[in-house]
C-alpha cells in the first residue's frame, strides 16, 4: 500500500478572484499569429467559460488555451503567489460573494500567460450566476506531501483527496500510475524552463501525426498524463530516464510551441514512476465528479 504524510500537511485558506480576460495594451492589434503565419482573433484566457467543461475534447475550439470553468487570481502579486503554489488540483473552492455564494467546485489546474491562474470547475448553474471580480476560497491541502519510502518523487499541486484516489502502486520499487497517455520529450514545449509549483507545461500540438502516432489526439480535459524524460523538481526540464505526471487542464492552442496545458502533480527524477496506460484516467472518473454536466 502506497502511503504519505497526509495527516501532518496543513489546510488553510486561499482567496482570489474571478479575473477578466485581458489583451494588452500594445501592440494595438490584438490578433495572433498561428503556427501557419495567419493573424488570428480568437477568445483566450481567464473569465467564466460555460461551455467548455471537464472531459471535453481539448481540440477543436474557436479559442486559445481556454481555461475551462472560472479562472482565478488575487489581486496582490504576493498573495497571487500563495494561491497559485497552495491551491492543489482536488482541492474544494468555495464562492464567497455575489450571486452564487456557496457554490462548491473543485480545483482542476493552473494555466495563465505568465502561470497566475488557478482554475476551478463549477456546476454549469453556479457558473451562470457568477460575475467577474467574485470571491473563490480554496480550501487549500497538498503543499508539503510526501510519498513514504520514495523520497526521489516530488509531488506539486497535488491534493491528499486526489493522490489516494489514482490508484497508485508501488511494484520493484517504483509507483505505478495510471494515466490516460505518455507525452514524449520531444513533443513538450511552452513552459519549459519555468516553475513547476503552478502554471502549465503545453502538449505541442502543430504536428498532428505526432499526436496521433502517441495516442494524443483523442486527450481531453481532466485527462492524466506522463511526461517522458522530463525533470520538474524545481523547473520543467529535459532529462532522460525522468518521469513526470500532470493533469490536462486548458484546451489547444493556435501559436507554435504550445497546445493543451498540463499542470504537474508529480515528478521523478530518477524515473521512480511507472506510467501505465488505461482508458478512462480522469478527473471526472477518479474523482467521482457526477455534476459535471449538470
Amino acid at each position: 500500500m502506497v502511503t504519505t504524510n497526509r495527516d501532518r500537511l496543513i489546510t488553510m485558506s486561499v482567496q482570489g478572484n474571478i479575473v477578466s480576460p485581458s489583451y494588452p495594451g500594445i501592440p494595438a492589434i490584438p490578433h495572433q499569429i498561428d503556427h501557419d503565419g495567419r493573424p488570428r482573433l480568437l477568445p483566450h484566457l481567464g473569465g467564466i467559460v460555460y461551455n467548455v467543461r471537464l472531459g471535453d475534447s481539448v481540440y477543436g475550439w474557436a479559442g486559445d488555451n481556454i481555461e475551462p470553468g472560472v479562472a482565478i487570481k488575487a489581486p496582490e502579486p504576493a498573495a497571487n503567489q500563495a494561491l497559485n503554489v497552495f491551491a492543489c488540483v482536488g482541492n474544494e473552492a468555495v464562492v464567497m460573494s455575489g450571486n452564487a455564494k456557496g457554490a462548491r467546485g473543485i480545483v482542476t489546474g493552473k494555466s495563465g500567460r505568465f502561470a497566475e491562474h488557478v482554475i476551478i470547475a463549477f456546476e454549469r448553474g453556479a457558473l451562470e450566476q457568477m460575475a467577474i471580480g467574485d470571491k473563490i476560497v480554496v480550501r487549500a491541502c497538498g503543499v508539503g506531501m510526501t510519498v513514504n519510502g520514495f523520497p526521489g518523487v516530488k509531488l506539486k499541486s497535488l491534493s491528499p483527496q486526489l493522490f489516494d484516489a489514482m490508484r497508485i502502486e508501488q511494484n520493484d520499487g517504483k509507483l505505478t500510475v495510471p494515466v490516460r497517455a505518455v507525452v514524449p520529450a520531444e513533443l513538450l514545449g511552452a513552459g519549459a524552463g519555468l516553475t513547476s509549483e503552478g502554471g502549465a507545461i503545453c502538449i505541442q500540438s502543430m504536428d498532428r501525426k505526432a499526436l496521433a502516432k502517441h495516442g494524443l489526439d483523442q486527450l481531453r480535459l481532466g485527462d492524466i498524463v506522463a511526461l517522458a524524460d522530463y525533470d520538474s523538481a524545481w523547473g520543467h526540464g529535459y532529462r532522460k530516464g525522468a518521469m513526470g505526471i500532470g493533469v490536462v487542464s486548458s484546451t489547444d492552442s493556435i501559436k507554435a510551441g504550445y497546445g493543451p496545458g498540463v499542470t504537474l502533480l508529480m515528478t521523478a527524477p530518477g524515473g521512480e514512476i511507472d506510467p501505465l496506460v488505461m482508458d478512462r484516467v480522469n478527473l471526472i472518473n477518479i474523482l467521482g465528479i457526477d455534476w459535471v454536466g449538470a
